[in-house]
């Protein structure tokens, strides 16, 4: 039974990864598992899931930084948006200040809007994330940008009542 069951993941693993494990492999796979997929199909680490979502976005988003870290190296597009947003602004919303940083020093695009007109500096007031902010404002954040609503991100500071925040927007 041992053999047999060896031989089904063996036939599994070598028939090559479909696109639907990239995107298992961006949220909590190795980079080795990237690596074995790319061997199939380097194109792979380009492309988006039915929700418009590239697997350097769900990296960014679930805090894969291993996978985050070399998906930022390969990819064609490190600001490739989708709806919710671009790798940049998953990082931001879930505070990982080491994606943030090293998207910002592979050029990601700190001004880039989401559906909502919401840039990454937006959100990480909204968040209060001040390391963030300071990060995105040390690569050309745009303060003056206003969101669908109407708002810049001082705006949502002053309404954050975090001095610290408000005074790094000023």
């Amino acid at each position: 039974m041992k053999y047999l069951q060896l031989f089904f993941f063996l036939l599994v693993f070598q028939s090559g990864f479909s696109q639907t494990d990239i995107f298992d492999i961006a949220r909590k796979g190795t980079v080795e598992e990237v690596k074995i997929a790319m061997e199939q199909n380097s194109e792979i680490i380009n492309s988006c899931n039915e929700q418009g979502y590239s697997p350097l976005v769900l990296a960014s988003y679930r805090g894969n930084l291993a996978v985050a870290l070399f998906l930022i190296k390969n990819v064609k597009d490190i600001n490739g948006n989708s709806p919710m947003g671009t790798p940049l602004m998953a990082a931001v919303v879930k505070g990982n200040k080491e994606i943030v940083l090293a998207l910002l020093e592979k050029n990601a695009n700190p001004n880039l809007t989401d559906a909502n007109g919401t840039t990454a500096l937006i959100y990480a007031v909204q968040f209060k994330n001040a390391d963030v902010i300071k990060l995105l404002l040390s690569h050309k954040a745009d303060k003056s940008k206003i969101d669908n609503k109407g708002k810049t991100a001082f705006e949502y500071a002053v309404f954050s009542n975090d001095d610290e925040i408000i005074n790094l927007l000023k």
